[in-house]
């Protein structure tokens, strides 16, 4: 027998129902429920009643800001690191352990937590709040 020889046997098109059929009784939808009614449509977020997962989600309440915060350095630190006269720079916060790493892109600003008795100069890279920078020196261009 070659394939060209081969036919296709048709199916029955007779409905079949009953114990035997394939889509008698409750035609696959179950014994009772919502789902099991004619014209039954649910909402595909619909749970069962509980609390569905978006309305947990609204619960939580606040904002959270797209933009990282600025790290934070306070005047004692300052204090403790730094020499007489130098230039507080983003690099030198870096490498005295002052700042992560992740500051480079974060960004720094110095608060006036303490009290500094040094004279420091304040770099460009570096912000400060209004009370810190009366401690600073300008920087000269």
């Amino acid at each position: 027998m070659q394939i060209h020889q081969l036919s296709v046997v048709k199916k029955k098109t007779r409905k079949r129902i009953g114990r035997g059929g394939k889509r008698g009784t409750t035609s696959g939808r179950g014994s009772n429920g919502q789902k099991s009614r004619s014209g039954a449509s649910m909402d595909p977020l619909f749970e069962g009643g509980r609390s569905t997962f978006l309305e947990r989600l609204k619960k939580v309440r606040g904002f959270k800001s797209i933009h990282p915060k600025k790290c934070l350095v306070t005047l004692d630190d300052l204090e403790r690191v730094c020499a007489d006269g130098e230039i507080v720079t983003l690099a030198l916060l870096i490498e005295r352990k002052l700042t992560p790493k992740a500051a480079l892109s974060r960004g720094v600003k110095i608060v006036a937590t303490g009290s500094i008795k040094k004279k420091l100069v304040l770099g460009k890279d570096v912000a400060a709040s209004k009370k810190a920078q009366a401690n600073f020196q300008t920087v000269s261009a």
